[in-house]
């Protein structure tokens, strides 16, 4: 797996990369998975808080762990826990619906099949209609802030798209289109 790192508002000293890419190479080294891993280091100075993003994109799917912490070598050890979490995770669920499927496969190696994981059943517990107005992203957003929501759907009246604005964790706002 070609692993990519880079820092964002810090720079990444050889030492700190290579400990990141050891430590978050190892849950994947343990399944023949190619595909590329990006790794995110970044500090917000006002806070002294240090944020690991780990995204990895393999047959179809995309994985992403993220956490934070007051030392960066702590939030690389915790993303590296959580990543292999995931990774043994989807290991499970793709043996478990191929064994259904009366297939046997060793390891996660041969994920042509993971889109079967995918497939998993999810419990819908509430179903929703929506009238999409034509707006335009300013008016989306103050919809989504009378609402008292975290996103809002919308029909865009210049790209005349559906599309999704949502409240980011810093406060921020962010806008999802159709590419």
């Amino acid at each position: 797996m070609r692993q990519i790192i880079h820092g964002k508002n810090m720079e990444v000293t050889s030492v700190l990369g290579d400990y990141a890419k050891r430590k978050l190479g190892k849950p994947i080294g343990m399944y023949d998975v190619e595909g590329d891993m990006h790794i995110t280091l970044s500090v917000q100075g006002h806070k002294h808080e240090h944020t690991v993003e780990v995204t990895i994109r393999f047959y179809g799917l995309t994985l992403r762990v993220e956490e934070k912490q007051d030392d960066m070598y702590a939030a690389i050890d915790l993303a590296a826990d959580k990543l292999e979490r995931r990774m043994r995770k989807l290991k499970e669920k793709v043996q478990g619906r191929l064994r259904k499927q009366g297939l046997e496969i060793p390891e996660l190696a041969n994920i042509a099949e993971v889109e079967v994981a995918g497939a998993e059943d999810f419990e819908v517990v509430r179903t929703k209609n929506v009238f999409l107005k034509p707006v335009d992203v300013q008016e989306a957003i103050l919809n989504m802030k009378l609402l008292d929501h975290d996103f809002h759907l919308f029909h865009n009246r210049e790209t005349n798209l559906t599309e999704l604005v949502y409240k980011r964790q810093d406060g921020s706002f962010g806008h999802i289109s159709q590419a």
